[in-house]
């Protein structure tokens, strides 16, 4: 049975480190408390000093507030930095793994350079949610502790505060969904700046064989203007916010003065009292910092929602089963394969036995590197099956599946580690002597032997022709072994020679298992055992070359004329 798996996407990271980010919110609620009470022992401070009573433990007590809430301060900051490390970290490590977990598919929707901007720029964003939280759970905690604490010098003091509260409370929540919908429409131009960036990085040739960098920038650059009045939105959200809060929030502190004053002269409150209660009156209507702290979250809120949206594309899921002895046969039972709501594969049935060489060949668009992508489940069916010696694929754990099928593309990816490391990259623990043996099947070994270091030279340091490229990448699948080779146009770089050894190796087993192959040049075709000729997404025919070649329309296939002149190597028309 196969077992799916469905990513549950958080509102928001919840951090790698839960008890870093508690110690986190008990240090900036410490901080505040200790701010709270401050003022008190200010208070109580100035009215023994005011009655000429001993006042040295009190001195002493507000100096050890002040001690500490520098302390807190100081903490808080250290903590905050390593929770946005350790929370950023986590997020790239995950939305990474499920980038690729989930394959093509993330990159046909969401684009390289929008994933990229999503992993660097919004993972970074998001990382700083925790923090935003305990800071914002700290500046909440300061108002209300400090409406308390009006109520304990007087009642009537917190009232007066209270009756102005809701004014301030609608022009924080209308601030939180006006920073919420800015944000996210300027961390969106933003994506749509680097996924262009990205699209001209990868044609970077053609662009300058086309003498068109001007147009290019231009194009890349033409969202700046939404950029541009989505950030000027921004400021003028927080502008705003900001000036309001400077309207009312002084007349609120005024008020509570302005009745501690009446209460002081009625003898209700003492003169320390009055001090403490403008300073919590200051603290009760601090909304430029709440409004600072609603920004922050708001922005890292806005970021999680853009790595939501990644996490909630299903990965591929994988099931339980591992292959039974088996020499490798390879069956598609009525596979269909939709690309932009068309059919490129339609109904596709074929069999490869075990052990042998089937060649893929067929037209320009006809479906041949599709089918190798579903053959190895790389990309999956969206009706029918694939099956590996009677198993089908879905129902192979990740690793029995990977294990078993090895892939060498036209334009392999070699990431930046040495030759040896590129060749034995599928392989957990790779001797030296297999990387070897890969190479020399590959025809690989006499230009790595000639690198300056070896198979110990990096990658980004060993210059190669495209040729070059492709037989480490064909050695890369000759290491990796496994019972079904896949050959995605992996020899189409490669002169006539060097592709009729490494073709023959394939045809003689040299590379062991059953071989499919992407062939575009009847040589390769002609040496395999049988040949599948794909014709508009269906099997038009399988046989050995040599029989398919009396068909006109098979020879036009690789370039030949109707007329036949043109002749497959290793025989007549």
């Amino acid at each position: 049975m196969t077992t799916r798996t469905s990513p549950r996407a958080p509102h928001g990271p919840l951090g790698p480190a839960p008890a870093r980010c508690l110690v986190l919110c008990l240090v900036s609620t410490a901080a505040t408390g200790a701010g709270l009470l401050l003022p008190a022992a200010l208070g109580r401070t100035l009215d023994l000093l005011l009655a000429q009573a001993p006042a040295t433990r009190w001195v002493l007590y507000c100096a050890a507030l002040v001690l500490l809430v520098a302390l807190f301060d100081a903490a808080e900051t250290v903590l905050g930095g390593t929770v946005d490390a350790r929370t950023t970290a986590w997020l790239r490590r995950r939305l990474t793994g499920h980038v690729l977990a989930v394959g093509p598919r993330a990159t046909a929707r969401f684009g390289p350079g929008d994933l990229v901007a999503r992993l660097v720029g919004n993972a970074a964003q998001a990382g700083t949610a925790p923090t935003a939280r305990a800071a914002l759970l700290a500046a909440l905690a300061g108002p209300v502790g400090a409406v308390v604490a009006l109520g304990l010098v007087s009642p009537w003091l917190a009232a007066v505060f209270l009756a102005g509260a809701p004014v301030l409370a609608l022009l924080l929540r209308a601030f939180a969904r006006d920073t919420r919908e800015c944000v996210t429409r300027y961390q969106e131009v933003q994506g749509r700046i680097a996924q262009a960036l990205s699209e001209a990085v990868g044609g970077h040739r053609t662009i300058r064989a086309a003498g068109t960098e001007d147009r290019e920038t231009a194009r890349i650059l033409r969202p700046l203007p939404d950029l541009s009045e989505a950030g000027h939105r921004m400021w003028q959200v927080q502008g705003r916010a900001s000036g309001q809060s400077v309207a009312v929030a002084p007349l609120l502190q005024l008020a509570v003065v302005a009745v501690a004053g009446v209460l002081l002269a009625r003898h209700r409150v003492t003169v320390g009292e009055v001090l403490a209660a403008s300073r919590y009156a200051v603290l009760a209507t601090g909304v430029g910092v709440l409004v600072g702290q609603l920004a922050g979250l708001a922005r890292a809120r806005a970021a999680a929602g853009r790595l939501d949206e990644v996490l909630a594309e299903s990965p591929v899921g994988h099931g339980e089963r591992r292959l039974p002895p088996g020499p490798g046969r390879l069956e598609l039972r009525g596979v269909t394969a939709l690309r932009g709501g068309r059919a490129v594969l339609d109904g596709v049935d074929l069999v490869v036995p075990g052990g042998t060489t089937l060649a893929v060949v067929g037209r320009s668009g006809s479906g041949k590197s599709l089918l190798a992508a579903v053959a190895g489940r790389l990309a999956e069916p969206d009706a029918g099956e694939v099956l590996l010696d009677g198993v089908p694929l879905r129902e192979l754990t990740h690793d029995a599946l990977r294990r078993s099928i090895g892939y060498a593309f036209e334009r392999p990816a070699l990431l930046g580690g040495t030759v040896e490391e590129e060749i034995g990259l599928a392989l957990g623990s790779p001797s030296p002597a297999r990387v070897r043996e890969a190479a020399r099947t590959a025809h690989a070994d006499d230009f790595v032997r000639r690198l300056p270091h070896g198979y110990d030279t990096l990658v980004a340091d060993a210059p190669r022709s495209g040729g070059e490229s492709q037989r480490l990448g064909l050695a890369r699948a000759f290491a990796h072994g496994g019972r079904l080779l896949i050959l995605d146009d992996a020899l189409s770089s490669l002169d006539t020679v060097t592709e009729a050894r490494i073709a023959e190796a394939l045809v003689n087993g040299g590379a062991g298992g059953t071989r499919l192959l992407v062939a575009h040049r009847t040589a390769t075709a002609a040496r395999a055992d049988a040949v599948a000729w794909l014709d508009g997404g269906r099997v038009r025919a399988v046989g050995p070359h040599e029989e398919l070649w009396r068909a006109a329309e098979y020879r036009a296939v690789f370039g030949s004329g109707p007329e036949g002149a043109d002749r497959w190597d290793g025989g007549p028309s």
